[in-house]
């Protein structure tokens, strides 16, 4: 099973990160929020970035 962890500014940008290092479609894969972005004091830098895990999901043959 193929995952990665990733850090971005957002969730989205870490979403897109992920899938672009598994070469992936989102449907491809299972995305767990490990945490979410937090926003430094009046929204300037400072904040902590979003970290999520995104693993391929493995289709079963029949």
């Amino acid at each position: 099973m193929q995952s990665v962890e990733v850090e971005g500014k957002t969730l989205k940008e870490a979403i897109d990160k992920a899938l672009g290092q598994l070469k992936a479609n989102r449907s491809e894969v299972k995305i767990e929020v490990l945490s979410e972005e937090k926003k430094g004091l009046f929204g300037l830098s400072g904040g902590k970035p979003a970290k999520i895990r995104a693993t391929i999901i493995v289709k079963e043959h029949k």
